[in-house]
């Protein structure tokens, strides 16, 4: 089998006996890490320590990861203009805290026949809310319901607003 040392260097190819003598000689674990080559792939490690450091990466890993929820605002095709006004600030706060936001208005008797009054809605809604949200779902009836997804602006600004915040004004 091919060994590698534990500092990463090639010590060759030798007999698997040799490659145990000298792991147990450094007091160290003998590790396949390519079985399938030929000859197989040997490493000398201290193993508790690999796991042990693997283990903290992907540890490390999970509390990096952001994860999003799906928060609902209902609304009525027949809502007026303060109770919009309020929903949409309950809209804007959940979305700067990185959640998406599922905007959905119930249709309720013979309203479903007046499905434009709630796409009017709905693209008002959106309209106060274009600040920090994109449209990730357009408005689209499902049923009774009319349901409209938006998810945070990027934090990244385009290039051509990097490119004006670096060049200094002009004076006047």
């Amino acid at each position: 089998m091919r060994v590698i040392g534990a500092d990463g260097a090639q010590l060759g190819i030798m007999p698997t006996k040799r490659a145990l003598e000298l792991a147990e000689e450094a007091e160290l674990d003998l590790v396949k890490i390519v079985p399938t080559a030929q000859p197989p792939v040997c490493k000398l490690m201290d193993y508790d320590k690999h796991r042990f450091e693997q283990a903290k990466r992907e540890r490390e890993m999970r509390k990096n990861q952001k994860v999003v929820s799906l928060k609902e605002v209902q609304l009525s095709a027949t809502i007026e203009e303060n109770d919009v006004a309020i929903k949409a600030k309950n809209a804007v706060k959940f979305l700067q805290g990185g959640d998406k936001v599922k905007v959905s208005i119930r249709f309720r008797g013979r309203q479903i026949a007046h499905s434009d009054i709630g796409l009017k809605v709905m693209q008002d809604f959106a309209e106060r809310t274009k600040d920090v949200s994109t449209v990730e779902r357009r408005p689209m009836i499902e049923g009774r319901n009319m349901i409209m997804i938006l998810a945070p602006k990027a934090e990244k600004a385009s290039k051509a607003e990097r490119a004006a915040k670096t060049q200094p004004k002009p004076e006047a």
